[in-house]
């Protein structure tokens, strides 16, 4: 089937350029590349506990902070409870 597509410029040199060192025709590697992201996404489609995978990142931060409030607090108690 024919279409047409509009590419950014940059994509599309770099595109060219791999099809050429590949020695295959652009259109092959349009295909191929469309084909691997079809791919990819029917994998994460299988694997629903991925559709959330780093949603939390966010929450970095925060970890970090609780995490060194946490250790500042037992560090205390242990000292404590040295005496």
């Amino acid at each position: 089937m024919k279409t047409t597509l509009e590419i950014p410029d940059a994509i599309f040199r770099r595109a060219k350029t791999v099809a050429a060192e590949r020695g295959i025709p652009f259109r092959a590697l349009v295909s191929e590349a469309l084909s691997d992201k079809l791919r990819a996404q029917g994998d994460r489609d299988s694997k629903p506990w991925m559709k959330t995978f780093g949603k939390l990142r966010h929450l970095h931060k925060e970890t970090a902070r609780i995490n060194r409030i946490m250790e500042e607090e037992f560090g205390q108690v242990e000292t404590e409870d040295r005496q």
